[in-house]
């Protein structure tokens, strides 16, 4: 009654509008998936209770690929709190505040690094979160803020890198035409991902926030305490230690060398997974590639090599590595609860049949040939939603390319085949920026240690500003077809609508002041 219908969506639409409103988003999320159950057992209590806890939650956390996500994670959390510990993280605040002296500046960096990790959105997220923060938080950066930049650097970095599990999932999506060079010819006209690009930089340039996100900017720089380098001793003459006290002699290298070796460590798992090792080229391998896998088995290796490099250098000694690790567990869980809900909620709209009924209204539109000037148009709005409701970027482009590919019979002469696709993962990375649910934002907001929901609210307006102007730069490109005009035009575009914000920010807080005065 309810399968591949409308209700399909309803559940994450529930979850999302819940999350939102209250502002708490394990209650949200376990509603949507009540709800989705609900609508699939047409309201039966035991069939509610079976498909909710063995099909979704029991289902999606013994997935394989979701288990190895959670591995990761894990293994990513005990690494972070090892680099705490062994005191580089505080070595690295210390360098960067002699040598970063200004917001724009750590801003900048941050930036700079989220485009540097470009071999998966998971990786980026965590990563760059737990370098950049003590950096951040120095400099005043809203966690808010830092949890923007991150997601920002994410999935948009890894859609326009030819070496990343994404580009490796677009071209297995692809049938019948060549998918790594329908990749890269894609990449300019992947107007949301990079004019996101050209957004942050602009907001670092401008030094100006708008919505939202200038109301947590305003209330961090009210709270912000200038950090002192050189805390004073306490009444019993030692220095103020957190519990458990961070190492003395930690120093840069050892934040600097475990995320050298988790890259190189996660590049070898991913080649490895893909079958570099047996005789697949390096391009292959990366089509090929398991992220799970690929992800798991760098992280578990560059954990080691951590670990002995610690013990060698002497900063920690075993017992203290060791108590590590279930520590960074913990600091893992909250993420990993939401992911778990967010992956259940995706199996109640699987289940409802979501894709098929998404991909029905593909088709019809393709059918209407008058209708076929604007389909990239079309693509980049429908591939928003689907990912909004669905919270997964990969799940829409498996919905929506080979849709798009068929409609087109695969004809990579085609140039509006070629920007047609683009919009998919356009509207797929402008929805998974979108969504609370989405597995992207979850872990920007755990790498930024920022309340999920802020995240979700400071970054929707830019979110939705950068969607506005690359459906214009859509419906320009259907015309010009050519990406030579389309991405200059749309870049200045950008620039100037940004500008026209900034004027309409500063005019509010202006007209505040004077009510205020009054």
């Amino acid at each position: 009654m309810f399968v591949n219908t409308f209700w399909s969506l309803v559940p994450p639409v529930v979850a999302i509008a819940l999350a939102l409103i209250t502002k708490e988003v394990y209650s949200s999320l376990f509603i949507g998936i009540v709800f989705g159950g609900l609508l699939y057992s047409g309201f039966s209590l035991t069939g509610t209770m079976e498909h909710v806890i063995v099909d979704g939650i029991i289902g999606s956390v013994s997935d394989p690929y979701n288990v190895g996500i959670l591995v990761f994670l894990v293994v990513l959390g005990a690494m972070v709190m090892l680099m705490n510990r062994a005191g580089g993280s505080a070595a690295f605040g210390r360098w960067s505040q002699e040598h970063i002296k200004t917001k724009a500046g750590a801003s900048l960096a941050t930036i700079v690094l989220g485009c540097l990790i470009f071999i998966d959105d998971y990786f980026n997220c965590l990563t760059v979160g737990s370098v950049m923060r003590p950096l951040t938080d120095k400099h005043g950066i809203s966690r808010a803020k830092l949890a923007y930049l991150i997601d920002a650097t994410a999935a948009p970095i890894c859609i326009i890198a030819p070496v990343s599990s994404w580009a490796a999932a677009v071209s297995g999506f692809v049938e019948g035409a060549n998918g790594l060079e329908l990749f890269i010819r894609a990449i300019p006209y992947n107007f949301y991902a990079l004019l996101t690009i050209v957004m942050m930089l602009v907001l670092t340039a401008r030094n100006f926030e708008y919505g939202p996100m200038k109301k947590a900017e305003e209330e961090n720089n009210m709270n912000y305490v200038e950090p002192d380098p050189k805390p004073e001793a306490s009444l019993t003459g030692a220095e103020d230690q957190p519990n458990p006290p961070v190492s003395p002699k930690g120093k840069v290298i050892h934040l600097v060398f475990p995320i050298v070796v988790l890259i190189a460590s996660c590049v070898i798992g991913l080649i490895y997974s893909g079958g570099f090792f047996n005789g697949e080229t390096f391009i292959d391998a990366f089509s090929n590639a398991d992220a799970s896998i690929g992800l798991s088995f760098g992280s578990i290796a560059a954990l080691i090599i951590t670990i002995l490099f610690y013990l060698i250098t002497r900063v920690l000694d075993f017992k203290e590595c060791m108590n590590a690790i279930p520590e960074g567990f913990k600091s893992m869980v909250p993420a990993i609860l939401i992911l778990t809900f967010a992956w259940s909620l995706k199996a109640m709209t699987d289940s409802l049949g979501a894709r098929d009924y998404v991909a029905g209204i593909v088709a019809a539109v393709a059918d209407n040939g008058t209708i076929m000037s604007f389909i990239q148009a079309l693509v980049f709005v429908i591939g928003c939603f689907l990912a909004i409701a669905t919270g997964t970027s990969w799940g829409t482009f498996g919905v929506l390319i080979p849709i798009v590919v068929n409609v087109f019979g695969g004809d990579l002469s085609n140039e509006l085949m070629i920007i047609s696709i683009s919009a998919c993962m356009a509207g797929a990375v402008c929805g998974d920026h979108c969504s609370p649910i989405s597995d992207t934002t979850i872990m920007a907001s755990a790498g930024a240690e920022c309340d999920h929901i802020l995240h979700v609210s400071t970054q929707l307006p830019y979110a939705m500003t950068i969607a506005a102007v690359s459906l214009f730069c859509y419906i320009f490109t259907g015309f010009v077809r050519n990406w030579f005009i389309a991405l200059p035009v749309s870049i200045v575009f950008t620039v100037i609508v940004l500008l026209l914000m900034q004027m309409i920010s500063k005019g509010g807080k202006e007209a505040a002041e004077e009510t205020t005065e009054q």
